[in-house]
C-alpha cells in the first residue's frame, strides 16, 4: 500500500485507532501525518481534540493519558507522537501495552517512527500488527530517482528536461524531502508551460551546470581528459562541490553499466534502460560511446577505482589532497 492509498482511506473516513508509521524514508510519513493533522478534524474541533507531541519531550504515560481522554464536542480526537524513534527503550513501549491491546474507539493515535524500522521481532510490534495500521515507509533507490522526479513533476502538471532530471537527481540525491522542496522552488520560478531546464536548476538551486560530478562522469564517458581536468580544478577551488568518495562511486557505477551494456543482446536504449533500471537518456549516451570503453579496459579500471577508494578512505594514506588524487585517478582511467 502506498502513502496515497493510506491518505485515500483516511479521506474516506476508514480510520484505524492506531497508526504506526515507520521506516527509513520520512517523506511519506510526513505526508500522512500532515494529512491527518489537517483533515481528520474540522478547524473548530482541533483546539480541544488534537494533540501533537514530540517523544523526546513527552513520557509515554502522558501519551496514554491523552489518548484515553474522551473527545470534547467532537466525534473523535487525534493524538500524534512525532519522532517516536526517541522512545529507545523497550520499557518505554511497554507503557503502551494495555492501550495497544484495547485502544479507545474515539481516538486516532499516530506514531511517526522515523529514519529506521520498528523492530519487527519485538513483542510490541507483534501486538501493534494486530490492533494498528502499520505502514513502512521505504526510500527510493538511486536508480529509481529519475522515475520518481518525473512522476512528481508530472503530478504537479509541470515539465522537466531529461538532462534536468539527471542533474537534480545527481545533485540532491535520494533525500526526498529536500528533492521535493527544490522542485517546488523551481515550480514557482519557471513560467507556466515552460520546461525546467539545466539552466534553471543551475541558477536557482546553486549547482554549477558545467562543474559537477554528473559532468565529470560525462567527461570520462567521452574520454575528454581536458574537460575532466577543468572540472576537478573547480572542485579543488570549491571543496564542497564534490567529495572524492562520491566521484569514485559515480565512476564505478558508470563502468558497471558500460560493462553490462557490452554483453546485452540489444541496442535499444529503452530496453537497456529497463534492464539497467536507469533513465533512457543516460542509457542512450552510454550505448553510443561504449566502443570507447572495451571490456578489458573497464576491468582494469575497476581495479584502479578500488585502489583509489581505499586510499581515499585512509588505507595506506599518502597525505595527497583529494583533488590531486582525482587528477591522477582520472588520468590513469583514460590512458
Amino acid at each position: 500500500m502506498t502513502y496515497k492509498d493510506v491518505i485515500k482511506n483516511i479521506k474516506n473516513k476508514q480510520f484505524s485507532p492506531i497508526y504506526l508509521l515507520h521506516g527509513e524514508e520520512p517523506f511519506y510519513m510526513d505526508k500522512i501525518v500532515n494529512y491527518i493533522s489537517n483533515n481528520v478534524l474540522d478547524a473548530s474541533e482541533r483546539d480541544f481534540n488534537q494533540t501533537i507531541v514530540y517523544a523526546k519531550d513527552t513520557p509515554p504515560i502522558q501519551v496514554v493519558d491523552a489518548a484515553s481522554r474522551l473527545p470534547m464536542m467532537a466525534e473523535r480526537q487525534v493524538v500524534i507522537v512525532k519522532e517516536a524513534q526517541e522512545y529507545t527503550k523497550a520499557s518505554q513501549w511497554e507503557v503502551f501495552e494495555s492501550y495497544f491491546t484495547a485502544p479507545s474507539p474515539d481516538t486516532i493515535l499516530v506514531f511517526a517512527f522515523k529514519y529506521k524500522k520498528f523492530d519487527k521481532r519485538s513483542r510490541m510490534y507483534k501486538l501493534l500488527a494486530k490492533t494498528a495500521f502499520v505502514y513502512e515507509s521505504v526510500g527510493v533507490k538511486d536508480y529509481e530517482l529519475g522515475k520518481w522526479i518525473r512522476a512528481y513533476v508530472t503530478e504537479q502538471k509541470q515539465q522537466i528536461t531529461d538532462k534536468g532530471v539527471a542533474l537534480i537527481a545527481e545533485f540532491v540525491g535520494n533525500d526526498l524531502s529536500r528533492l521535493a522542496n527544490e522542485l517546488e522552488k523551481l515550480f514557482l520560478l519557471v513560467e507556466d508551460g515552460q520546461q525546467i531546464t539545466e539552466k534553471d536548476i543551475e541558477k536557482n538551486i546553486g549547482i554549477s551546470k558545467d562543474y559537477n560530478v554528473f559532468e565529470l562522469v560525462n567527461a570520462v564517458l567521452d574520454k575528454d581528459f581536458q574537460k575532466a581536468l577543468k572540472i576537478i580544478n573547480y572542485f579543488e577551488q570549491n571543496p564542497k562541490a564534490a567529495h572524492i568518495i562520491t566521484v569514485i562511486s559515480n565512476l564505478l557505477t558508470l563502468y558497471q553499466r558500460l560493462f553490462k551494456i557490452h554483453f546485452l543482446k540489444t541496442t535499444d536504449p529503452r530496453q537497456i534502460a529497463t534492464t539497467l533500471k536507469i533513465h533512457p537518456y543516460p542509457a542512450k549516451e552510454m550505448l553510443s560511446k561504449k566502443s570507447k570503453h572495451p571490456p578489458k579496459i573497464i576491468s582494469r579500471n575497476f581495479n584502479i577505482l578500488r585502489e583509489y577508494d581505499l586510499t581515499a578512505k585512509g588505507v595506506d594514506a599518502s597525505g595527497i589532497p583529494d583533488a590531486a588524487l582525482m587528477k591522477e585517478m582520472v588520468f590513469r582511467l583514460l590512458h
